[in-house]
């Protein structure tokens, strides 16, 4: 008995000792390997096998997603998923020694406690900003396992206006540093001095020192280029008491720089090194870029002293079927679509972005908006948006938390972002003025018996004078906006004096008023455009821009006609789950430019018309019972059944279909989104007329055709000569499944990502979008399936699994390597169809 229970702990403390990771080394680690969950309780007590005992995961993580949707006991804020109490925990070896060691959790949603070696750590509320713990003091010294455990508390389900996942989402590193460091987030690098010929680069390093003596040190900065070449070095000695901390500020020139910009976003790279003779004691590794920013109230917004207009999309953190734990590659793919449609800026709402999201906004050429908060004193009804109609518990949110944590969350954002290139803006808040009903009130919209008009068009009903009066008279609460917005921006000035601050105003009108506009550096109206000429005529010195506004061409216009207008973020780039309370089966919010399996949609190729030069050219079909448009009866032209609805179009591009599949003798409207000076249509060789684009004001080429079999072809002309030729056939029945990838190589790392994507297609190769089936996936090789999807914002088909019904004849799979070399077969099937075989290497 005794030496049976002895092999058996052998076994065990053999097979732990032999995989666990070696964390004694200093420097930093990546901590996201061997982890356990357990779901303790999810919202509505379903039952979940995979998370009833410790199950063996690796992060990011987010439980949520593996549920099935459910529209009794879900909320369609948050995407009809759970949420509940789930722990995590991890055992690993590292001796405390002399050490300082720590750990960084990029985000947790929510409400998260650490415990190490049953001692508690420390308490984090907020889901989305990133926080660390020293955890030296809690270490054990005797050669045993430490045991980290994580409580993740998102019993409070739909504590959000749009889905957040839960769990631990984001990234978590392990810092192991000597007594003498440079802490967490301790260097800052800013470009003060920028010329043609050289750059002057300061950098700011804290300096903490554990000992209990004073400590001499040699600090050693070196730049790097992007070719690894030495650009510029400096080297001091320096002296540091014991139990302080101090900053370092150093100034290094580099000479014939390159500049950050979107179009060419070059980094360098800064190894900050800690030496005591020839003995290494601390090395960071800081990548930054050289590149100018400013918002000009008249002109607009200049990069590197170039008027560059921001084409801009709001995300959301989610992406579909990965929920809120989004590997970067399927980051990559999203973005690099949204780059590829001329998109040259992101607004992260409303709340702080991850680090691996940032890096690739750094690397691919994005500005990013990173935005703090989108409640501050006052809850926001989650179902329903605005100030909170009733008190619910499940909706209770950060604001809860919000006068204890708001300064530690904001700068811990700001600390661990700031040296991100592409970060240009902080905003301070979201749609804020909803939750403060008096700057509502003041404004004339709301409460005004007189008035009947439209908020969206229209300038508010009340005067300026008016707005002054009612600010002063109507009751102000415990908290004014105004007061909350100038802490929030002099903790922001604190840490960073290199970026604008601005905040996005639903009711500029009243906050150009209040107090909140004046601690602004740039006001972001929120579908507001209607008062852009309002906003620069009475805030003459104060930047204007749209920070969320509508996918349609109406707003672009509106910053086009107008200089002092800096750009836009068009509300959404990307569908995302949630927000969609009371309206199932919709799970997602459909206003993106691509939808939540990342397909592009036909506003996405609208805004790729009007972003890029580069020729373009989408057709679009519909019948004439229920498209938009229709014939004149006098002139014969198309034009739309309700005249002038294109300038007031909303969140939801109008319905049409992406095929020639119809009716004989249908009457089919065909819409063409091109940046062609000139279009000639055919129809099976017959030309239905060439038009020109400056005939459309509303920028879409239309035709009324009669349905006949066979394809129509759009040829592109410019100056009278033929540019480009676009077909769309009639297709026949489903014949096979075509299957493509975007990578066909990937690291076996447990990270890297391919899409594969399923098309029906049919005997002559066409893919066919107006017929769907069920696609069931098969994967041979050891790789981690992380979902499947078709892109529909009503599909409530579970993600975690291998099949699914196409939509528009087309579905996604996603896989992730493990850290092992294979090869990976895939083959998809429909009824008694099969596809070809795709073959991935995983080496």
């Amino acid at each position: 008995m005794l030496l049976k229970t002895f092999l058996k702990f052998f076994l065990v403390f053999n097979f732990i000792t032999v995989n666990a990771q070696d964390y004694s080394e200093i420097g930093t680690h990546d901590f996201n390997f061997d982890w356990e969950f357990k779901l303790q309780g999810n919202t509505w007590n379903l039952d979940k096998s995979e998370y009833k005992n410790w199950t063996a995961i690796q992060l990011p993580h987010d439980w949520s997603v593996h549920f099935s949707y459910d529209s009794i006991q879900g909320e369609g804020a948050t995407g009809y998923l759970p949420g509940g109490i789930g722990f995590y925990k991890k055992n690993f070896l590292l001796n405390r020694n002399s050490h300082t060691t720590y750990i960084l959790f990029d985000g947790v949603y929510n409400n998260s406690t650490v415990y190490l070696n049953n001692q508690l750590v420390g308490f984090h509320p907020y889901g989305y900003s990133p926080f660390y713990f020293d955890i030296s003091n809690y270490l054990k010294d005797d050669n045993t396992f430490n045991s980290l455990k994580v409580e993740v508390d998102h019993s409070r389900y739909a504590d959000s206006r749009w889905y957040t996942g839960s769990g631990i989402y984001r990234n978590v590193k392990l810092i192991r540093k000597n007594n003498l460091h440079v802490p967490v987030w301790g260097i800052f690098i800013t470009t003060p001095n920028i010329t043609k010929e050289w750059v002057v680069t300061n950098i700011k390093t804290t300096i903490k020192n554990n000992n209990i003596h004073k400590e001499s040190f040699e600090l050693c900065i070196e730049i790097y280029d992007d070719r690894n070449k030495l650009v510029s070095d400096a080297k001091k000695e320096y002296l540091v008491k014991s139990n302080q901390e101090i900053i370092l500020e150093n100034r290094l020139t580099i000479l014939k720089p390159y500049i950050w910009d979107v179009n060419s976003p070059r980094l360098y790279r800064a190894i900050i090194t800690l030496l005591k003779g020839d003995c290494v004691i601390d090395k960071n590794i800081v990548k930054f870029g050289a590149r100018k920013i400013e918002f000009d109230p008249n002109k607009g917004f200049f990069l590197n002293d170039k008027n560059t207009p921001i084409k801009g999309v709001c995300l959301h953190h989610d992406a579909g079927l990965v929920g809120a734990a989004v590997p970067k590659d399927v980051w990559r793919r999203r973005l690099q679509k949204l780059k590829n449609a001329g998109c040259n800026a992101i607004r992260i709402s409303h709340n702080p972005g991850s680090e691996d999201f940032l890096d690739l906004c750094d690397e691919m050429g994005f500005l990013v908006q990173d935005e703090f908060f989108d409640e501050w004193d006052h809850p926001k009804d989650k179902r329903f948006n605005m100030n909170e109609k009733r008190v619910d518990s499940i909706t209770r949110g950060y604001t809860r938390y919000f006068q204890d944590w708001a300064e530690k969350d904001l700068k811990n954002t700001v600390l661990a972002h700031r040296n991100h290139p592409a970060i240009f803006q902080w905003s301070i808040g979201n749609e804020i003025e909803w939750t403060y009903p008096r700057n509502a009130d003041a404004t004339g919209f709301f409460n005004n018996m007189n008035w009947s008009g439209n908020y969206f068009w229209e300038e508010p009903p009340h005067t300026i004078e008016q707005i002054k009066e009612k600010l002063k008279t109507l009751p102000k609460g415990k908290y004014t906006i105004g007061q909350t917005a100038k802490k929030l921006t002099n903790w922001t000035r604190e840490l960073d004096t290199t970026r604008y601050i601005t905040a996005n105003c639903i009711l500029p009108s009243a906050s150009h008023l209040s107090g909140y506009t004046e601690v602004l550096d740039v006001v972001g109206y929120s579908y507001r455009r209607v008062l852009y000429d309002y906003g620069h005529k009475n805030y003459p010195n104060k930047p204007i821009m749209g920070s969320e506004n509508l996918v349609q061409w109406h707003e672009w216009k509106a910053v086009e006609e107008r200089p002092f207008i800096s750009g836009t973020f068009l509300w959404t780039g990307i569908d995302y789950m949630g927000e969609s309370n009371g309206q199932w089966p919709r799970k997602a919010t459909e206003s993106g430019m691509l939808d939540i399996a990342g397909f592009e949609k036909p506003s996405y190729h609208m805004m790729k018309t009007l972003w890029n030069e580069e020729p373009h050219i989408y057709i679009a079909t519909q019948t004439i019972d229920k498209s938009i448009f229709k014939e004149d009866e006098k002139t014969g032209k198309v034009v739309e059944k309700k005249k002038g609805k294109w300038k007031k179009a909303l969140w939801v591009w109008h319905d049409v279909n992406e095929h020639w599949n119809y009716n004989k003798n249908d009457t089919i409207v065909v819409e063409v989104y091109a940046n062609y000076p000139e279009l000639e249509l055919y129809l099976n060789g017959a030309s239905f007329q060439t038009k020109k684009l400056e005939s459309f004001e509303d920028r879409i080429y239309k035709w009324i055709v009669p349905f006949k079999e066979g394809e129509l072809k759009l040829i592109g002309k410019k100056n009278g000569e033929v540019k480009e030729i676009k077909t769309l056939p009639t297709t026949g029945q489903v014949a096979q499944i075509s299957l493509s990838v975007d990578k066909t190589l990937i690291n076996p790392d447990s990270y890297s990502v391919a899409h594969i994507i399923a098309q029906l297609k049919d005997i002559k190769g066409n893919p066919i979008k107006n017929v769907n089936k069920e696609v069931t996936f098969s994967i041979e090789g050891d790789v981690k399936l992380l979902g499947v999807d078709n892109g529909s914002a009503y599909s409530v088909q579970d993600y975690k699994t291998n099949s699914v019904k196409t939509n528009n004849g087309r579905c996604l799979l996603v896989i992730q390597s493990k850290r092992k070399e294979t090869e990976v077969k895939i083959i998809a099937t429909t009824e008694k169809i099969h596809s070809n075989t795709l073959e991935i290497q995983i080496k």
